[in-house]
């Protein structure tokens, strides 16, 4: 569980009493009066996020109705304590739910997808990059260096200290898979070729999708923040974007 996020919450649900708690509270400890960009960190349902490909559907799941999310989410745009929200670990069935009832019930859609996506994990581009750019619904990238593996710094097992690597534990996981190392080297032969730093070129391949409006940057020091902000000057020419598909035709998706 996750009791320690809300007190007396056994675990987080998308339902009235939880949402309008957590606005409420944020308001509070942010000192403001609203929210721009509201997210729904996780759906109510379980997924695959994180562990593989593989659907396991259950229908015993106590599931919250995405319309009741969705009605809060519509009250909270009204109360003026929040403009827009967003999904983010979604679906594409989850997120065509969203567009649907939003029609039908002529209520606010997400105007956002938060969900992880990089070189080692392109499974956006199937279902949801379509959705994301005919619906109007752009997507948040995370994780664009996949938790750092791209800028090339935990090859041949090396382990830096105070990097993720080492402080996440098992929460790595998703990154240490059997094609991870193999992957990653591919990239870095590719940006080596045209003499572009790894790191950077990973960011501005998110940045450049039509179906990207944000990409998600984390850094750990001064110099991290200012690579990876200047990554945006970046020019990828189509030799580079194909040398770098041909390296996700050979290694698809090997952290999903």
């Amino acid at each position: 569980g996750m009791d320690w996020i809300r007190p007396g919450e056994k675990e987080t649900r998308l339902n009235k009493k939880q949402i309008n708690t957590a606005i409420d509270n944020s308001l509070k400890n942010l000192q403001i009066d609203h929210v721009d960009i509201y997210q729904l960190h996780w759906p109510d349902r379980p997924l695959n996020v994180f562990s593989g490909l593989e659907y396991e559907h259950t229908d015993t799941d106590e599931i919250v109705p995405i319309l009741e999310t969705m009605e809060v989410m519509a009250s909270l745009i009204k109360a003026g304590k929040i403009k827009y929200y967003g999904l983010s670990n979604e679906t594409p069935w989850g997120t065509s739910q969203y567009i649907k009832l939003a029609e039908k019930h002529n209520i606010p859609k997400p105007i956002t997808i938060q969900n992880a996506y990089s070189l080692l994990n392109r499974s956006y581009e199937v279902g949801l990059s379509e959705i994301s750019i005919r619906e109007k619904i752009g997507l948040l990238a995370y994780s664009p260096l996949g938790g750092g593996h791209l800028t090339g710094k935990y090859l041949n097992g090396k382990k830096p200290a105070g990097t993720r690597e080492v402080l996440w534990g098992n929460r790595f996981d998703r990154y240490r898979t059997p094609n991870t190392e193999a992957a990653v080297k591919a990239y870095c032969e590719v940006a080596k070729k045209y003499n572009i730093d790894p790191a950077q070129m990973a960011i501005k391949f998110c940045i450049i999708q039509k179906f990207v409006t944000s990409t998600i940057i984390g850094a750990t020091s001064m110099e991290q923040l200012k690579k990876n902000i200047d990554s945006i000057d970046l020019l990828l020419t189509n030799d580079v974007i194909k040398d770098i598909n041909n390296v996700q035709l050979i290694y698809s998706n090997p952290c999903p």
